[in-house]
């Protein structure tokens, strides 16, 4: 059954300077497994409650299940990002909650190895997504939330063209707690930096 799963992962590669995106596939298990458990201790104020084996094999079989399905059905396309030229996992974004309709708008969210935060690569990776969203989907509208003392999160935003909209109360529960957010959306004819050097969006 997981290799049925396996085989639906589409073949767009986005590249950029410095990171590329592309899906996840069976073969980053190793990858992901070790970055996410030496990154343990930084990842978890940010993200929602970890269970006891989030940094496993299991975990990440069940992950890509997911990543495979929402896939199939147009509502979320998960990326890694990998560095260029060594091919090293450096993270993962997700565009999530795709609306079509008099909507045609989605949620970004995103998340950094320890070793690789702070050098501008998730900056580069959010604007290779909002490429596929808007580019390659024809998206209007791309939302993003951040706590309200990510103050990393909301000058990433901001760089790329984001507006701050709110404070939504209690948006998430983050961590085992529901906190308060800082939601951001950008438009499809806002500014945003260009930066795509290839993309390959095959994702029929």
């Amino acid at each position: 059954m997981f290799g049925l799963f396996a085989k639906r992962m589409p073949s767009t590669r986005i590249d950029g300077s410095h990171v590329y995106i592309r899906p996840p596939r069976r073969g980053d298990e190793r990858q992901w497994v070790q970055l996410r458990h030496a990154s343990r201790d930084f990842l978890i104020p940010w993200e929602p409650a970890w269970p006891s084996d989030a940094a496993t094999p299991a975990a990440y079989r069940r992950r890509l299940r997911r990543f495979c399905e929402d896939w199939r059905v147009r509502t979320g396309f998960a990326f890694f990002v990998f560095e260029q030229g060594s091919d090293r996992l450096l993270g993962g974004i997700t565009l999530s909650n795709v609306r079509r309709g008099v909507s045609q708008s989605g949620s970004i969210g995103y998340w950094m190895g320890e070793p690789h935060a702070g050098k501008g690569h998730m900056s580069e990776a959010v604007a290779l997504v909002l490429h596929f969203s808007f580019e390659t989907l024809g998206l209007n509208r791309v939302e993003a939330a951040c706590l309200l003392h990510n103050e990393a999160s909301r000058r990433l935003l901001g760089k790329l063209g984001f507006k701050e909209e709110g404070i939504a109360r209690r948006y998430l529960c983050i961590n085992g707690k529901w906190q308060d957010h800082m939601t951001h959306a950008i438009l499809h004819d806002d500014p945003r930096p260009s930066i795509v050097k290839r993309a390959t969006s095959l994702y029929a």
